[in-house]
C-alpha cells in the first residue's frame, strides 16, 4: 500500500483530554491495512516547523505497539540510542526519551540558571501550552546551551512525547511519568 503523509499540526494551547482526542480523531480518517509489511497502511503527519526550515513528524504504525501509537522524528536528526532495556534499531532521526533526558542533564549541567528557565517553559508544555507559545522571542536569546539540541527542538519533541504518552498510558500516568522522569534530573 502507498504511503499517504501530510502537514497537520495542533498548535494552540489546551488541555490533555482535548488534544487526546484531535489526535485519535486524525488517525480515525486513516484507511485499514491489508496485512502485514507491504498491505500495512503507512502514514507520515508532519507536525511542527522549526524555525530552522527542519520539521518534526510522527510515522504510524509504530514497530513495538499496536493501536493509536506513534514514532517522532527530527528530519535530518541526529540522536545516539544506546538501550539498556533492549537491543533496538533506531534511524538516527527519532529521538528517544533517554536522549531527551540526557540532552536536559547535560543543559543543566553546563548553567542551572538557564536550565532553571528552561524547565519552567517545560512544566509549560506539560500543562498543555504549545511550545510556539511559551517559547517568546525574549526568552530565546536566554536559552541558548552550547550542549545538545536547540531548546525550541527540545520543547516541540517533549510537546509530542507528552501527547504520545498521554495515548498509551491515558489510564495510567500519561504524561506524567516522563515529566516525573524531568524532575528528577
Amino acid at each position: 500500500m502507498p504511503e499517504h503523509s501530510c502537514d497537520w499540526s495542533i498548535n494552540k494551547d489546551s488541555d490533555r483530554n482535548t488534544i487526546r482526542n484531535e489526535v485519535i480523531k486524525k488517525f480515525l480518517q486513516e484507511n485499514p491495512g491489508k496485512g502485514n509489511k507491504n498491505l500495512t497502511s503507512k502514514y507520515t503527519y508532519y507536525v511542527e516547523t522549526l524555525n530552522n526550515g527542519k520539521r518534526i513528524f510522527l510515522t504510524r504504525p509504530a514497530v513495538l505497539n499496536k493501536g493509536f501509537d506513534f514514532i517522532i522524528h527530527l528530519e535530518n536528526g541526529n540522536f545516539k540510542h544506546i538501550s539498556k532495556k533492549r537491543k533496538r534499531t533506531y534511524y538516527n532521526d527519532i529521538p528517544s526519551l533517554d536522549n531527551i533526558l540526557d540532552d536536559l542533564e547535560e543543559k543543566k549541567k553546563e548553567d542551572l540558571e538557564k536550565y532553571t528557565l528552561l524547565f519552567q517553559l517545560i512544566e509549560n508544555v506539560y500543562n498543555c501550552k504549545d511550545p510556539n507559545n511559551v517559547l517568546k522571542n525574549d526568552i530565546k536569546k536566554k536559552l541558548i546551551f552550547q550542549s545538545g539540541c536547540s531548546v525550541e527542538i527540545i520543547l516541540k519533541i517533549i510537546k509530542w512525547f507528552f501527547i504520545e504518552q498521554d495515548i498509551r498510558y491515558w489510564n495510567w500516568s500519561g504524561r506524567n511519568k516522563f515529566f516525573n522522569r524531568i524532575k528528577e534530573i
